[in-house]
């Protein structure tokens, strides 16, 4: 299942750098979202590496079916936009 990385998780003063807010293709309600807690979610770097940075969805955020991902190290911020795989 693919998703694209929204942005970080964000406070009024804060950000939290390995927690994103993602969109997943075809989810359009928080019941559809609360049904993928606990699944992986994989994004690969950009480079010629080809490294994996994997995350865990949390939680729903909001009513349209965006989830919470908290992944294992901090994201870059050219992550934002890019697609990541829900295993």
């Amino acid at each position: 299942m693919k998703a694209t990385i929204v942005n970080f998780r964000m406070a009024r003063h804060h950000v939290k750098g390995n927690h994103m807010i993602i969109n997943i293709e075809g989810v359009n309600s928080r019941e559809e979202a609360q049904k993928l807690i606990d699944k992986t979610v994989v994004w690969r770097t950009p480079g010629a590496k080809g490294r994996e940075i994997k995350g865990v969805i949390k939680a729903a955020h909001g009513n349209n079916g965006a989830v919470r991902v908290v992944f294992e190290k901090g994201m870059p911020g050219q992550a934002i936009g890019t697609e990541v795989i829900i295993e």
